[in-house]
């Protein structure tokens, strides 16, 4: 069977979205992807401001072999196009009281870590990476690119999950191995890089700890963007077409109810297409809700949708500041004085409030040449209630919430941080939600829960538009880079079979 000829559309440049290109070029599929804002990337878009370069999005590169199998599959190196750096700490943590905790996956350095926060609790560790070993096995080497298409093939992988206890949440199986507060915090923040409160995720997510002990955490050389750029570049290499700058308006589709099939893609420009095959890594709500308004599908799962959770949304403060700081972490948490709590008031009450932990980035200590010489970039991230939960003015609230965010840095790390800022920035929910249509200014899609993974997340393959295919974090397996790699891994091994067929 052979895909010659085939051609396909992939609406959204994110990395799902290129990842799945590469994979349907590599086969022969003729694949264009379709991206409506001035630069790829999804939320790995970057600006640059005043010679400093700021990345939109992902920071934490875990799992190069995914990446790196997507120029392998068609002979080439990703050492062509992307250069990555091995980031050590991986995490710096850091709590109110001055505490800091150097997680890393250098065994001796994090054996003296975790016996300056309680001795007992060394041993505690390794028993749970054994368990976190056995769920990775499970959860993201068996199941992470395996397309759940219905609820016989979730049946099949429940017994090997429930053995793992992927009913408790994060929080609750890190608790069984370790008792220090501190400690558990650090081995639970993880869910919410990927939108999850570690509380209600599902303990199949401490599978991040092998990923990150076996295959360390990166940087990309110039910034997250480069990662794309280098995707692109492979992509075009192959004879991919880019259309960038010209958003999707209308997935069309023909047939009656129950056999509709998708024909072609509009853009805001007019410029209209058939294409044999259509996949979105667009926002999942607004890929059916308003990509395909005229579909009786896309109207009846829009109000399946619309009764989902959707993970928090986020406020993220860029600023380019004079000097440079060697002494402070590529990834760093602050945390607030309260855990559970403060996620509760984000994810269940929706409220802002007076407190928040902070994930600090500063690239320029790993690569300096994303700020001008004798410069530093940064960017400080706060989650937050998403819109639907939290209905506030950002344009007013923001600038508040901005300057809270920087004094408590400077009160941490840099006292003199508001007279040595050069150029800053801040990103809202409303922007996620203008600039991404995320439903709802959400950062990561549908929210993480056991009830909304696998088979009950957005399917790979559309359920009723049988040539209709979603990428990305709304689909199985869910968001973080190695997610969305996957998701396309399991997404193109669907098409490629239909369009064979």
């Amino acid at each position: 069977m052979s895909v010659e000829g085939k051609t396909a559309a992939i609406i959204g440049s994110g990395f799902g979205g290129m990842a799945l290109a590469i994979r349907l070029q590599s086969a022969g599929v003729q694949t264009t992807v379709i991206e409506g804002r001035d630069k790829p990337g999804g939320r790995a878009y970057f600006w640059e401001k005043d010679g400093f370069t700021f990345d939109g999005g992902p920071t934490v590169v875990t799992d190069p072999p995914c990446l790196q199998e997507l120029w392998e599959i068609s002979g080439h190196d990703m050492a062509e196009d992307v250069e990555l750096v091995e980031v050590q700490p991986f995490y710096r943590l850091n709590w109110p009281d001055g505490t800091n905790f150097d997680y890393t996956n250098v065994k001796a350095v994090l054996d003296e870590e975790i016996s300056k926060l309680d001795p007992e609790d060394v041993a505690g560790y390794e028993r749970f990476l054994e368990y976190s070993a056995g769920v990775y096995e499970e959860g993201y080497v068996k199941l992470g690119t395996v397309p759940f298409l219905d609820f016989k093939s979730m049946l099949k992988a429940a017994p090997a999950l429930a053995k793992k206890q992927a009913y408790r949440s994060v929080y609750s199986m890190v608790s069984s191995f370790v008792k220090s507060e501190k400690l558990r915090e650090a081995l639970s923040f993880h869910t919410l890089l990927v939108g999850g409160n570690p509380f209600k995720t599902s303990a199949i997510y401490t599978l991040i700890h092998k990923l990150e002990k076996d295959g360390g955490v990166w940087w990309t050389r110039g910034g997250t963007n480069r990662l794309i750029a280098g995707m692109i570049r492979h992509f075009e290499r192959l004879g991919g077409t880019m259309r960038v700058g010209d958003a999707a308006v209308e997935v069309h589709t023909t047939g009656a109810k129950g056999q509709e099939r998708a024909t072609g893609v509009e853009c805001a420009s007019g410029w209209k297409q058939d294409f044999d095959a259509v996949a979105t890594n667009a926002d999942i709500m607004h890929s059916y809700r308003d990509l395909l308004k005229n579909s009786k599908r896309g109207k009846s799962y829009t109000k399946t949708l619309a009764k989902k959770t959707f993970s928090p949304g986020l406020f993220v403060v860029h600023f380019g500041l004079e000097g440079t700081w060697p002494g402070i972490a590529h990834h760093m948490i602050l945390f607030g004085p309260r855990y559970k709590g403060l996620l509760e008031d984000i994810y269940d009450h929706g409220v802002l409030p007076e407190d928040f932990s902070i994930y600090l980035h500063h690239p320029t200590v790993t690569d300096p040449s994303m700020a001008p010489p004798g410069k530093s970039t940064f960017y400080a991230l706060v989650p937050v209630a998403h819109m639907g939960k939290l209905a506030v003015d950002w344009d007013e609230i923001g600038p508040i919430l901005e300057k809270r965010i920087l004094d408590e840095i400077g009160r941490r790390l840099i006292p003199d941080i508001h007279d040595r800022i050069v150029t800053k920035f801040s990103y809202a929910p409303k922007d996620f939600a203008s600039d991404l249509n995320a439903h709802l200014g959400s950062a990561f899609s549908l929210e993480p829960v056991l009830t909304q993974s696998a088979w009950f997340r957005g399917h790979n393959r559309d359920d009723v538009i049988g040539n209709f295919y979603l990428v990305g974090a709304g689909t199985h397996p869910g968001a973080g880079i190695p997610g969305v790699v996957g998701s396309a891994k399991a997404t193109a091994g669907l098409m490629l079979d239909d369009l064979a067929g």
